[in-house]
């Protein structure tokens, strides 16, 4: 009993998500970066690359929009609106100040057309019309905001308006923006794609008033969004990423925020900077494809004799560029494994180094379930168990 539960604090004190990147000795330093913070992620292997004031408070100017767009998405993927219906321009949409899709209140204006105005064009007067149409109100819509920010653990982050405009209370942190934007990625696929639209004017609006704001879309193209933002406040910003193929990893994807920039030239050669580095500095190690066991240990009083443990999505960490070669893997885990487990049940962790050094800590979880023996297997285990 004692081993049961020794091994079953183990388990309580394996983390909920990836572990952040450790530093080390071998550790490449970023290049100069002019911004207020700044953050790169390796998306695909949940690791933090680059930072800098990451948890400071920041405005985040029209970043904000990220998060109208995941109320936005949610809306949409529980079928609360539909892309083709339309919604009332209101006079406050209409009166909005800023970057605007040029929309008024003679208009019945399709969602997918004030989604793509919010995004390509960044406009304060289609974010509003969409925070009116799913909130019902811009102030109903705000709360919605703040509720799912804590869902997210954005704990570092107050909305009080949902297009970003300067307003006492309203910020964020680097580190909370790259929490939304790879939940935004992560949970709405079927949305994200209008990130990467270049150029977008609804019929009869300015035709100067097209292009994407997000000129890393034009450069690179690699480059698939996300959003920008300026405010006299907040400076310049970008949340930008890049998904580039390499051998024996696949698509890798990182992710970088830029906050407080000095122009709109300066954010996206910062931005640009640090996604190079990233994929140059760092190389991708795939240790595990999706789905395969990382284990396969013994069950006790289950109908199967093994449980095999790994991760539904293939596990990839950044290492290093020529390090590989350094990093090594040990299971923990509970013993004895006491069926029953279901699938996705957590079971213990994958510790990651790298030339000694730890790096990552991958919870690991049951592929499969394993259903309880009957009675006589169970008594047959228990014996056994006894004995051992």
């Amino acid at each position: 009993m004692k081993k049961i539960l020794n091994a079953l604090r183990r388990l309580v004190a394996v983390p909920l998500c990836l572990a952040a990147f450790a530093a080390t000795a071998q550790a490449p330093q970023p290049p100069e970066i002019a911004a207020r913070a700044y953050l790169l992620l390796d998306v695909t292997a949940n690791q933090i690359l680059a930072a800098k004031d990451i948890d400071s408070p920041v405005e985040p100017a029209s970043l904000t929009k990220l998060m109208t767009a995941y109320l936005v998405f949610d809306a949409l993927k529980s079928k609360k609106i539909d892309l083709k219906q339309t919604l009332p321009v209101s006079e406050r949409a209409w009166k909005m100040p800023g970057s605007r899709m040029f929309i008024d209140p003679k208009m019945q204006v399709p969602v997918e057309d004030l989604v793509k105005g919010m995004i390509v064009q960044s406009g304060n007067d289609a974010t509003v019309a969409l925070a009116e149409g799913v909130g019902g109100s811009v102030e109903r819509f705000v709360q919605l905001m703040n509720t799912q920010a804590k869902a997210l653990g954005l704990n570092a982050t107050t909305f009080k308006n949902p297009e970003g405009l300067t307003e006492a209370g309203h910020t964020t942190t680097a580190r909370d923006l790259s929490v939304l934007a790879t939940r935004l990625m992560r949970d709405f696929p079927e949305y994200v794609g209008y990130y990467a639209v270049k150029k977008y004017r609804y019929p009869g609006t300015p035709a100067a008033n097209d292009n994407n704001r997000n000129t890393l879309l034009f450069r690179d193209p690699t480059v698939d969004g996300l959003k920008t933002g300026h405010t006299e406040a907040a400076g310049y910003c970008l949340v930008a990423t890049a998904k580039r193929d390499f051998p024996n990893v696949g698509s890798r994807r990182l992710l970088s925020v830029v906050l407080g920039a000095a122009s709109e030239n300066a954010r996206a050669n910062e931005s640009q900077k640090l996604l190079n580095w990233g994929y140059t500095a760092f190389e991708a190690v795939k240790l595990f494809d999706a789905g395969q066991a990382v284990a396969t240990p013994p069950v006790w009083k289950g109908k199967s004799p093994t449980l095999a443990i790994g991760r539904p999505e293939a596990i990839v960490v950044a290492v290093p560029a020529g390090s590989a070669a350094q990093v090594k893997t040990q299971v923990q885990r509970p013993d004895p494994l006491v069926a029953p487990f279901t699938k996705g049940q957590a079971v213990g962790t994958l510790k990651v180094t790298l030339a000694g050094q730890p790096l990552l800590d991958v919870p690991l979880v049951a592929l499969d379930g394993v259903e309880q023996a009957g009675v006589l297997g169970r008594a047959w285990d228990a014996v056994r168990l006894w004995i051992k």
